[in-house]
């Protein structure tokens, strides 16, 4: 059994629909054009008055448009010298292969503290992707104590802990005594290089 959890309620939505009414969801981008109007027309709606496939819809357009991929604080992400990463017409190519990859899946909207201590048991495997500590744009508070607290809980599962986290100092030591790997990643942004960047990734094992 394969289990995704995530603390933003849209993105949570946005996973359920395209698992149970992936036609729908596809019928909202019909005719649609992407626009500098349109996005700030939608990011300015409140979620609340829409119903769940009509939240989904402009989830995906605002996350497919927003520079960086950020969930608060976004802007209008544009590039002089490639397409939108909205492509209008492989909506439906693009939504059907997630609905695919998640038909078997159990979508969960728990604190991850609480989602590990559910699933945890020998032969899981789980993979934590915190917020990088002291970056913004994930819509959700981390504080540095809940990575301690995420130290703590891998050396303790009875299942395998994967855990990718930006290296930095307050890293390494929140996951002291954990087997630490360091890499270098290369983030773009609007398919642009945004540089180098070091990375840990860390286990249990």
């Amino acid at each position: 059994m394969e289990v995704i959890n995530d603390v933003h309620g849209e993105l949570v939505n946005l996973y359920r629909v395209v698992k149970h009414h992936p036609d729908e969801l596809v019928r909202q981008f019909r005719w649609g054009l992407v626009s500098r109007e349109e996005y700030l027309t939608q990011r300015d709606v409140d979620p609340r008055h829409l119903t769940d496939i009509h939240r989904a819809a402009r989830f995906f357009y605002l996350q497919k448009l927003a520079f960086g991929g950020k969930v608060s604080g976004q802007s209008f992400g544009t590039s002089a010298t490639s397409a939108p990463r909205l492509n209008l017409l492989r909506i439906e190519e693009d939504l059907s292969a997630a609905h695919l990859r998640l038909a078997r899946t159990v979508v969960e909207h728990l604190d991850w503290a609480e989602c590990v201590r559910r699933y945890d048991r020998p032969g899981t495997l789980f993979y934590l992707d915190p917020p990088y500590w002291g970056t913004t744009g994930y819509g959700a508070d981390f504080g540095l104590e809940q990575y301690h607290e995420m130290a703590d809980l891998a050396r303790q599962a009875e299942g395998q802990v994967v855990i990718s986290v930006n290296d930095i100092p307050e890293m390494r030591e929140a996951f002291e005594g954990l087997t630490i790997h360091s890499t270098s990643i290369r983030y773009t942004v609007g398919r642009e290089s945004t540089g180098h960047r070091g990375e840990l990734i860390i286990t249990n094992r």
